[in-house]
């Protein structure tokens, strides 16, 4: 039968799948606080693959995916989802921003090998 469905904690998209497009590292390292303006924002992505993410209320980890690295952000709720044959869309709402020391320390430890963006 060939299907094939990852489970995942993890929601990595980039800028074009779904990811803030306003969210930026340089504006969240000055002022922490002006991030939080993205809290409880519905909003949508999209990844390839057929992905089965944890449904709200249990969160996903929110990493962005830049150039191949990955920048660990915070937590987030799946809200909705849908997964077609080779691909996945659907809601999102960030829950939580990690502040830049612990996001920095996060995306350092918790990157698969070689992706850290730092």
């Amino acid at each position: 039968m060939g299907s094939h469905i990852e489970i995942n904690d993890l929601l990595k998209i980039s800028k074009e799948r779904g990811f803030p497009k306003d969210l930026h590292l340089e504006d969240h390292v000055r002022d922490p606080q002006q991030s939080n303006r993205f809290l409880g924002q519905e909003l949508t992505f999209w990844n390839n693959g057929e992905r089965l993410y944890h449904r709200a209320p249990t969160r996903v980890f929110l990493v962005e995916e830049i150039e191949g690295k990955w920048l660990y952000w915070g937590h987030a709720l799946i809200i909705e989802q849908t997964i077609k044959i080779g691909r996945t869309e659907g809601k999102y709402q960030i829950t939580k921003l990690y502040n830049p020391d612990y996001q920095r320390l996060t995306t350092i430890h918790e990157a698969s090998e070689g992706k850290s963006y730092f």
